[in-house]
């Protein structure tokens, strides 16, 4: 039978049929377009022996699309937007960065997150449910979406962790991290060594919060104090995903929206700080000649990738609870805007409050190295000419201490590097680069605490990191329980109660003294290559293998418009290049990367460089291989029929073998097995009401629409079938070339 072959309305035979393929061509009524159940928005006609609408089906849906929008928002908008952007804004040219990062977003992000949107509205299953159905060969890519959400999963609620700790460290005053602790011995009281080394806020992290220790290879036990706020994490995950969308979207509206009012908090304050403009303009000053180098667009285009959630599984599960006419395309474009404007937000806030901190270093060198200066002077090391005579060293400025260092530098060229003087330039300051757990727990702690009421602020700040790791750790959550929940009938509320039980405990590997190394493995290994590998198979899945005109015309059935022509290319040729590239670039960097950690020294208070060890190695590419595993696994089973395709309850073996029967049987003579006509006679026309009316025209009836009724044929649909009412069974989509 040709892949491509149309249902026809066949006039009603009364000969005798002897094989059983009259039951796939049951006769049909007239099908009306704006009465069919494939038409979204038709108005409710005659009925018709059909499986109930989509919207039926007994699926859970959003209340409003406010808490739907709440929710995209809640997931895409994450800790990265706070602390990875701003880093890679600040990196890679200040403002410069901006142009490539919005011609990529336009490029892979907007386009991919409207495809993962799109097929998760309309089949209204998760992430497995989806691709099983779009390309069963490539039923995997479900399989490693989940398994990339449980990696992730694992180690960020790890970082609510902390946050939750800094959280409740917050409500004292002096805050716990604003200096260093005094050490007694007897009568003499001295600094802790370890923090007058390095400094307050990052001997608190380090030694109070993680008591981390210097290697990877010692595990030093369980940290009572992260474990516990482990548990307090993953509690709260638990409570707002355990009734599914019903208790998480309520969530939504106080986690995705309190992040702005703390943002816009710390913007107006943070601009009201000294030194906070020289922050926004260093941050800002573009470094137009950054936007050469290939490196630049590379991270600019992983953070577009990341920054949307792709790949993951939750905004597929989250559109899966829409209804299927919503206008997915314009969420897209909201979605992606509100992330980027928030990146954008976050970068203020974050350089005026570090600009402000890098004012008060300054000022700082300035007066340790005025002292020095003055040393000199009373030892007769310096001549008192050399220092210029409207200089007061009780109220020295920046820019007397820069004439003064300078004029020093001049006279005492030959022996100036013993004289141990520092430059004290701001610019220096304000371009040392800090990302990640660095500038969430060391350099804004740090700069809160010089806030006036400093412990407001840093329970704000804190809550507000909370909050932007709930609504991330939601849809991951629901990119795990909805596809596995959507497959097996298991109670909803004991699945995620086993899945947080058995997350808690997977997550002590975190909690150890050593934990934040396995924190920055994970972080490394376990979803950027995979993740980037499953979106590219997303792409091509859809655009090559189901068809990209076969896609559009959909998306016109099911929004009722059509899309712009340029998604056709984007989809088709621009994505999946651009993604290529970016494999390849992130292949080459793994492997010109020597892959290590750094380690926090004691002795020396500060971070030292250090590669994994043999076993850690292996630990790393085990991340990597198990999370795209599904991948060939399941290919392979369907390939050689070992497991069902996940369309139905069919076998991939009894189904192609009927597919068999049906083609030798047309081969033998069409008109007598599937019309009862005698051989040779012309088979009668089809009644011209078998056309249906669509907003493009006239076409027949294709079965292979991307529809959720035909593509998951008695699998998912027995549940909605009346016992009384007569059903057609129907065959998967199979993959239509667009030529």
């Amino acid at each position: 039978m040709p892949k491509n072959i149309k249902v026809t309305q066949r006039e009603p035979s009364h000969e005798h049929v002897t094989e059983s393929v009259a039951d796939l061509l049951a006769h049909e009524e007239t099908l009306d377009y704006k009465n069919s159940s494939l038409n979204v928005g038709g108005a409710a006609g005659k009925k018709v022996p059909q499986i109930e609408l989509p919207e039926n089906d007994g699926r859970p849906a959003w209340n409003s699309k406010l808490q739907y929008i709440l929710a995209q928002v809640g997931f895409s908008v994450g800790l990265g937007n706070v602390w990875r952007f701003p880093y890679l804004c600040q990196k890679n040219g200040g403002g410069a960065y901006l142009v490539p990062y919005f011609i990529l977003l336009l490029l892979i992000g907007i386009p991919l997150f409207f495809m993962e949107l799109a097929v998760g509205q309309k089949i209204r299953r998760g992430s497995i449910g989806v691709w099983n159905y779009v390309c069963p060969s490539l039923g995997g890519i479900g399989m490693s979406s989940l398994m990339v959400c449980g990696f992730v999963g694992l180690y960020y609620n790890v970082i609510i962790g902390w946050s939750i700790f800094y959280f409740f460290q917050s409500f004292q005053y002096p805050l716990p991290w604003s200096e260093c602790p005094i050490r007694r011995n007897g009568t003499l009281a001295i600094l802790e060594p370890e923090c007058e080394k390095s400094s307050a806020t990052t001997y608190f992290w380090y030694r109070q919060t993680l008591n981390i220790t210097s290697s990877i290879a010692e595990s030093g036990g369980l940290n009572v104090k992260m474990t516990l706020s482990l548990l307090v994490a993953w509690i709260i995950v638990c409570l707002a995903v355990i009734k599914g969308i019903a208790s998480s979207g309520k969530v939504m509206y106080f986690s995705s929206l309190f992040p702005y009012v703390v943002l816009f908090c710390f913007l107006i304050r943070g601009l009201m700080l000294k030194g906070s403009v020289d922050g926004i303009a260093h941050m800002f000053t573009p470094k137009l000649e950054k936007m050469l180098e290939p490196q630049v667009w590379r991270e600019a285009a992983t953070q577009v990738f990341f920054a949307l959630g792709l790949g993951f599984g939750g905004v597929i599960a989250f559109s899966s609870y829409n209804k299927i006419d919503n206008n997915c395309h314009f969420d897209a474009v909201l979605v992606s805007f509100i992330n980027f404007v928030t990146s954008i937000l976050a970068t203020l806030v974050v350089f005026a409050v570090l600009g402000f901190k890098a004012n008060i270093m300054n000022e700082k060198c300035i007066v340790e190295n005025s002292e020095k200066i003055l040393g000199y002077l009373n030892s007769n090391v310096l001549s008192h000419d050399l220092i210029p005579p409207h200089v007061n060293f009780s109220q020295i400025t920046t820019s007397d201490y820069a004439e003064m260092y300078g004029v020093i530098k001049t006279v005492k060229e030959g022996s100036f590097a013993q004289l141990g003087l520092e430059p004290c330039l701001l610019e220096d300051e304000l371009n040392k680069s800090v990302q990640g757990t660095g500038l969430a727990f060391i350099a804004f702690t740090e700069a809160m605490t010089h806030f006036p009421a400093s412990p407001f602020w840093s329970v704000m700040f804190f809550f507000m990191l909370i909050n932007l790791g709930l609504g991330s750790m939601i849809g991951t959550m629901t990119g795990i329980t909805t596809p596995v929940l959507d497959s097996y009938k298991v109670q909803k509320e004991l699945f995620t109660v086993c899945c947080c039980v058995v997350a808690f405990f997977c997550g002590l590997l975190f909690v150890q003294r050593s934990g934040n190394y396995y924190v920055t493995m994970f972080d490394d290994y376990s979803a950027g290559l995979p993740l980037t590998v499953v979106v590219i198979l997303e792409n091509v899945s859809v655009a090559w293998i189901y068809g990209t005109k076969r896609f559009m015309q959909d998306l016109e059935d099911m929004l009722g418009f059509r899309p712009c022509i340029i998604y056709f290319y984007l989809w088709k040729y621009v994505s999946p290049l651009c993604l290529i590239v970016l494999i390849a670039a992130t292949v080459v960097e793994m492997a010109i990367s020597p892959p290590g950690y750094n380690a926090w020294v004691e002795e020396l208070a500060q971070e030292r460089f250090e590669s994994y060890p043999p076993w850690a190695m292996g630990m790393c590419f085990s991340l990597i291989i198990v999370a795209m595993l599904p991948l060939p696994v399941v290919y392979i089973a369907r390939r050689f029929n070992l497991m069902s395709d996940g369309s139905n309850k069919l076998s991939v073996s009894y189904r192609k073998t009927m597919m068999k029967d049906i083609s030798n049987l047309e081969e033998q003579d069409e008109s007598r097995f599937i019309l009862g006509a005698k051989p040779g006679e012309a088979p009668p026309s089809a009644p011209a009401s078998r056309a249906f009316l669509t907003p493009g025209g006239t076409k027949t009836l294709d079965t292979n629409s991307l529809s959720p009724n035909i593509c998951y044929g008695t699998s998912y649909q027995n549940a909605a079938i009346s016992p009384t009412t007569p059903t057609t069974p129907t065959t998967p989509a199979t993959p239509e070339s667009d030529s």
